[in-house]
């Protein structure tokens, strides 16, 4: 009897080994083929952002088909919007951001985001997905919704006083002061749809803190509004004066900047250092725009290939656009992100000035 039992649990110790190994085997093959599918679905549907809201606006905006250029600034936005979210959800595990400052901010911020790029569900009359890059064409018909810019620009292009050069040096600042005008409009309707929120509060203790918000949100608006008028004083000046020779910048972001830092409590000393990061920044601005156009161009090849049905003309144009497309994003990026230190910088210095 005793023998017969051994017999028995060493047969059914074999049972047991080969149960694993056959198993061990099947794992094994559908671990790699599992692998492999997962390896495939990254490739197909690759994830640009490790936060899920941030990747559900950049998939509606490939549907939504933004011109190439409008794409690679979204992009960016979202970039910038992650990392300050991470770095948010740090601060808090830590305890920090008490009173909910910093989570309204990027709250806001993202709201702009989705205003600026027409995805916030309301219409926009603005050309959201006009490649920006074609107004360097001056045409007889280009306007900037906003009949002072009209006014100023007809008279600048009619005073002689530019040269073709110039011209388009000046074209970029009124468009960029126009694009200020949209989110300006853009902050404001955030801050309007707040104070809605802040009537219907019950609890007076949750009504101081949004009281709070709402303040700073307003302190916001009045130092866009400062800069709007800043902003087109110096429009109205070079348009009568034309630029001077020793012009400090062309960019119009740079510009800004500097403009704005001329007007901080920075010493002589500081602003000399400022003067000298904000050329090096220029040219960054400067070689982004360049990837930016190249881009555009690509993007037109591609389609025209596209229309002529040859596959392998297609692929390989379609390899050249992508490869484009992450350099002017990668570059948008570090572009964007100096942009907001720079004016991090300044704003630490007297200013009270936010910048997406």
């Amino acid at each position: 009897a005793g023998i017969r039992l051994l017999c028995v649990r060493m047969k059914m110790q074999l049972i047991i080994l080969i149960s694993l190994f056959v198993i061990g085997a099947i794992a094994g093959k559908y671990s790699k083929e599992i692998n492999e599918q997962k390896a495939s679905d990254k490739n197909d549907n690759q994830v640009e952002f490790r936060i899920a809201k941030l990747n559900q606006v950049w998939e509606k905006a490939i549907r939504m088909q933004l011109a190439p250029v409008r794409l690679s600034e979204l992009h960016s936005d979202l970039k910038i919007q992650e990392k300050d979210e991470l770095q948010w959800k740090k601060l808090k595990a830590e305890g920090l951001d008490e009173d909910g400052e910093r989570e309204a901010k990027l709250r806001r911020n993202f709201n702009i985001i989705l205003a600026k790029y027409g995805m916030d569900g309301k219409k926009d009359t603005r050309a959201l997905d006009s490649n920006r890059l074609k107004d360097h064409d001056v045409k007889d018909g280009d306007t900037f919704d906003d009949p002072r810019l009209d006014k100023l620009w007809n008279k600048a292009k009619t005073s002689g006083k530019f040269s073709d050069e110039e011209l388009q040096t000046l074209q970029r600042e009124f468009h960029h002061h126009k694009d200020k005008i949209n989110e300006y409009n853009i902050v404001m309707d955030t801050v309007s749809r707040t104070e809605e929120i802040h009537k219907n509060v019950i609890s007076p203790l949750e009504g101081d803190m949004k009281e709070h918000v709402v303040h700073k949100k307003h302190a916001d608006l009045k130092q866009r509004m400062r800069d709007l008028n800043q902003g087109f004083e110096r429009l109205r000046k070079i348009t009568h004066e034309g630029y001077s020779a020793d012009s400090e910048f062309k960019e119009p972001r740079v510009i800004e900047l500097w403009e704005m830092a001329k007007r901080s409590n920075l010493t002589e000393v500081e602003l000399d250092s400022l003067k000298e990061e904000l050329r090096h920044f220029e040219t960054k601005v400067e070689k982004h725009q360049h990837y930016q156009e190249q881009l555009e161009l690509s993007h037109q090849k591609l389609r025209h290939v596209e229309a002529l049905g040859d596959e392998e003309h297609i692929m390989r144009n379609k390899e050249k656009y992508n490869a484009l497309a992450e350099k002017a994003r990668e570059m948008g990026y570090k572009m964007k992100k100096h942009l907001q230190d720079l004016t991090n910088k300044i704003s630490q210095n007297g200013l009270q000035h936010n910048e997406l």
